[in-house]
């Protein structure tokens, strides 16, 4: 669904008021304010909205990749909801999941935090970002879930996972991480090569709404984005061989 980003208000689906745990995974790797990070005013629609039907506790949690604190950013850009729980990647107790795939595409398991396997609800939210040419959107933000003590700090760093091939590496992410809903907050679109601070932005004045890959679809065919993920998700799920 596609809503004027002036004008949202977050409805919460049915499934919200029976949850007893909802996560929302924004995108805060960096300290500085929208579109390079998710706003503080869509998370702060998001809670509400989930108050009105639940009293669900609620969990905002994101990492960083270079192995240092997001709480600090979570600070910088005023997330400082009442009854919420922030939590950083890097503080939580990791699990290892196996890929539901009988033939995954990169990455037969993966490291993530425990706090993800006891919500009952999942959320990922994130700005309208275009790194290289390639859309950084709902799915690709489930990336720094990912520990980087189990995975920036060992041999090889962030380079060895990459070598697989990063789209088949968020495909495969999406499978094992079964988010039940993605929100896009394009009111600006942010396009950059390396380093998102030092993008272009343009005025778009949506947001995106619906399961991460339906609005990571609709996003990308109004925009005119590459998705390469996409098309390895939806070979996977016909059973195709993508190797």
């Amino acid at each position: 669904m596609i809503f004027e980003s002036e004008k949202f208000v977050f409805q919460p689906p049915p499934a919200v008021s029976a949850a007893r745990r909802v996560l929302i995974k924004p995108d805060v790797g960096y300290a500085a304010p929208y579109p390079v990070t998710t706003s503080r005013r869509l998370i702060a629609s998001i809670i509400d909205g989930i108050r009105k039907v639940s009293d669900a506790d609620i969990v905002v949690l994101d990492g960083a990749p270079n192995g240092e604190s997001v709480l600090p950013n979570f600070r910088t850009l005023g997330y400082d909801f009442p009854r919420v729980l922030m939590l950083d990647v890097k503080d939580c107790i990791w699990v290892e999941v196996d890929n539901p795939l009988p033939k995954p595409l990169a990455v037969p398991a993966f490291w993530i935090p425990n706090v993800i396997l006891s919500s009952d609800y999942l959320i990922s939210v994130t700005p309208l970002k275009v790194a290289g040419g390639k859309g950084n959107l709902s799915i690709p933000n489930l990336m720094s879930l990912l520990p980087s003590k189990k995975y920036a700090e060992v041999e090889g760093g962030w380079d060895a996972l990459m070598e697989l091939g990063i789209d088949k590496v968020i495909a495969d992410l999406y499978f094992t991480l079964p988010f039940d809903m993605g929100i896009i907050e394009a009111k600006q679109r942010l396009d950059y090569d390396e380093d998102p601070t030092g993008g272009v932005v343009k005025d778009v004045g949506k947001i995106f709404v619906g399961d991460p890959f339906q609005v990571d679809k609709e996003v990308s065919e109004t925009l005119g984005i590459r998705t390469d993920y996409l098309q390895l998700i939806r070979m996977a799920e016909s059973g195709m061989d993508t190797i």
